[in-house]
């Protein structure tokens, strides 16, 4: 059984805390994705797994062995990081068969892994290659071919698809879980793609300034972001983000737009006469008829194609701006008046001062049930 516990982490560069107090579980065979913008701290959290540098505070168990004082060669893990770390004179198969070569595999065992994991990351053309002749999407693919060979309990990839090219790197994310499911290792992969995340990851950690801000399934993450800044980092186009000040009435909660009341059905009163910020995905929002209940006039100033969606974006009767999403080839309207309906359902309160997210009735419910 391979898990990774990492308790009370703390990491210093000089005056600067880049891993803060952190505190992560991962299970047997799990696939977790380490996310977050760029200095997040997510390569230096591991590469502390790996054993390549030392916390200042903290300890870091692997098995439920504490490995924090093990070299980085006797922790049985297998790494693939941003800056490949290929030997330059080695071939490409001498560079995926070190680990193998490393445990004195045979010669046999040796070629069949390196094509094996070659030819699935379409590199089994450029083994007789040298580093130097590879394009940086081959020397990426050679590490994590090292890092795969072996089968190691505990893989720890850092943004490994990162210099592939877009065909190529939508391919992996779907070949990717079938492979690391087939190896049933225990897996880190760090990545700044949300996409990425989503298709990859059992779980997902929010990271940001050397902490983890939230840890949930893509859908806990997606559905239920812990604060804003959270929410802006998953989605494409980005999230409405609208000061309101909830209101109550007999039919519940709501907020107006234009005007027009937008019912929130997942909260309660508890929420009415609070600065709030209200979260709106432009796929929860659809353009309707004017006479339609609820419908919210606005605005159309500009569209926009993006991947396999049409954007929108549209302004609200106090020039607030709205971003509309609907699949491609959907008709809609291009520009002038137009009026738009609101799925309250998958709306989200924010906390205006903090930030937090308010908790849904619904989940208030839940948790008071867990907690009797």
């Amino acid at each position: 059984m391979t898990t990774l516990q990492l308790k009370n982490i703390v990491k210093r560069y000089k005056s600067q805390t880049v891993l803060d107090d952190l505190t992560l579980d991962v299970a047997d065979g799990e696939r977790l994705v380490l996310f977050g913008p760029s200095g997040a701290g997510k390569t230096v959290l591991l590469r502390l797994v790996a054993g390549v540098i030392e916390p200042d505070e903290g300890r870091v168990l692997i098995g439920g062995e504490d490995m924090t004082d093990v070299d980085a060669e006797h922790r049985g893990v297998g790494m693939a990081f941003q800056n490949f770390a290929l030997f330059p004179h080695m071939s490409a198969f001498d560079n995926i068969a070190s680990p193998l070569t490393a445990t004195r595999s045979s010669k046999e065992k040796i070629a069949a892994g390196v094509q094996k994991v070659a030819k699935l990351l379409k590199i089994d053309h450029v083994l007789t290659h040298h580093p130097k002749a590879l394009s940086n999407g081959q020397k990426q693919r050679t590490a994590l071919a090292r890092a795969l060979v072996g089968s190691p309990p505990l893989l720890l990839l850092d943004d490994p698809l990162r210099n592939v090219d877009a065909k190529l790197r939508f391919e992996m994310r779907l070949e990717l879980p079938r492979l690391l499911a087939a190896q049933g290792a225990t897996v880190v992969y760090v990545t700044q793609d949300y996409k990425e995340a989503m298709a990859l990851g059992d779980r997902i950690a929010v990271m940001a300034a050397g902490r983890i801000r939230q840890v949930g399934t893509p859908q806990e993450i997606y559905n239920a972001p812990a604060d804003i800044e959270i929410a802006r980092l998953f989605g494409d186009p980005t999230i409405n983000l609208l000061d309101v000040v909830p209101q109550c009435s007999g039919e519940g909660v709501f907020v107006e737009l234009s005007n027009v009341r937008v019912r929130l059905a997942d909260y309660d009163a508890d929420v009415a006469g609070k600065e709030c910020v209200l979260g709106l995905r432009p796929e929860a929002i659809s353009f309707a008829d004017a006479v339609a209940p609820g419908a919210i006039p606005v605005t159309v100033e500009a569209e926009t194609p993006l991947n396999e969606k049409t954007v929108t974006l549209a302004l609200t009767a106090r020039g607030r701006e709205i971003l509309v999403s609907r699949p491609a080839g959907t008709p809609g309207p291009v520009a002038g008046p137009a009026h738009i309906a609101v799925n309250g359902t998958q709306a989200f309160l924010f906390d205006k001062t903090s930030g937090a997210l308010l908790p849904r009735a619904d989940l208030a419910a839940k948790r008071s049930g867990e907690a009797a």
